[in-house]
C-alpha cells in the first residue's frame, strides 16, 4: 500500500463554494486539499473550511461533521450551538443519508454491502484522552456500481489491461476513513488514496491524467431541516479533475442518471 504523498494545493484564493444558505445552516462544497478547521497536526497551514466559511457569510459556524482533507463535497455547518446540538443528534441517530461517489480499481459488483468493524483509530491531539483500547466498531457501506472501463495499460505487472469502476457509496456508519477503509477491504481502492491505495495507480492516474487527488466525493446530504422539518437535499458538484476523469472514460452521463 502506499505512503507517497501526492501534494494537493485548494485554490490560492480566499472563496468558498457556498450551495445553500438560510439563518440557520450553511453548506459549501469543500475542495479536496482543505482542512476543515484547524488543527496541531498542520501547523503550516493557513486555510480552513470553518474560517473561510465563517468570513463568507458573516457570523461563527459551527461544523456538524468532518470530511477528510482530500475529500471534496458537501460540507454542512450550523450557525448556532442550539441547531448544532439537533444536528448533531440527527446524525448519531442516522437520520442523514450521505452519498459519495468514487473511481475505485477493478470492476465491482452491481451492488452491495460491506460490513466490517473496523478498529478505533485515535487522533493524536483530538483523541488524546479517549480510550485508545476501544474496540473495533461496526461499520456498514452499501455500494452501487455506476459504470466501468478497462484501459489498454498494464499499470500492474500481473495484468496486461487496467480496469476501473465509478461507485456511489452510501455510509451507514461514519467511523474514521470508513469509505476508504472499506475499499480497500474489499480489494478495490480509491484511486488518489496515499494512505489506503495503490501507489501505481495513484502514479498512472497523475502522469496520464494530470489527477493529484484522491477521487471520492460526498456528493449529496439529505435530512429534514432542523427547524422547519421540511426535506432538505444539498448536492455539490465536481471538480475540473473529477470532470477530465469522467469525460475520458465516457462517464459523465453515468453521473447525471
Amino acid at each position: 500500500m502506499s505512503t507517497e504523498n501526492i501534494d494537493i494545493e485548494p485554490d490560492s484564493t480566499d472563496q468558498i463554494e457556498i450551495i445553500y444558505e438560510d439563518e440557520f445552516l450553511v453548506a459549501i462544497n469543500k475542495e479536496a486539499g482543505l482542512l476543515v478547521h484547524r488543527s496541531w497536526l498542520d501547523k503550516g497551514e493557513t486555510r480552513f473550511a470553518m474560517q473561510l466559511t465563517r468570513d463568507a457569510v458573516g457570523c461563527h459556524v459551527f461544523p456538524i461533521h468532518r470530511l477528510d482533507r482530500p475529500t471534496s463535497g458537501v460540507l454542512l455547518f450550523a450557525k448556532s450551538s442550539a441547531v448544532a446540538r439537533i444536528l448533531t443528534e440527527a446524525f448519531t441517530a442516522h437520520e442523514v443519508s450521505k452519498q459519495y461517489i468514487a473511481v475505485v480499481r477493478g470492476f465491482m459488483p452491481k451492488q452491495g454491502s460491506i460490513d466490517y468493524a473496523l478498529s478505533f483509530q485515535p487522533d493524536a491531539i483530538a483523541d488524546k484522552f479517549a480510550d485508545w483500547d476501544k474496540p473495533a466498531q461496526e461499520a456498514v457501506t452499501h455500494w452501487q456500481s455506476l459504470a466501468q472501463v478497462e484501459l489498454p495499460f498494464a499499470v500492474s505487472k500481473k495484468h496486461d489491461t487496467s480496469r476501473y469502476s465509478l461507485v456511489r457509496l452510501t455510509p451507514e456508519t461514519g467511523r474514521k476513513h470508513q469509505l476508504r477503509r472499506h475499499m480497500k477491504h474489499v480489494f478495490h481502492p480509491i484511486i488518489g488514496d496515499t494512505s489506503y491505495g495503490d501507489i501505481r495507480q495513484t502514479r498512472f492516474f497523475r502522469n496520464h491524467y494530470d489527477c493529484t487527488r484522491m477521487l471520492l466525493h460526498a456528493q449529496t446530504l439529505a435530512l429534514n431541516h432542523p427547524i422547519t422539518d421540511e426535506p432538505l437535499l444539498l448536492k455539490a458538484g465536481l471538480d475540473d479533475q473529477w470532470m477530465r476523469i469522467l469525460e475520458a472514460f465516457s462517464w459523465v452521463e453515468s453521473i447525471e442518471a
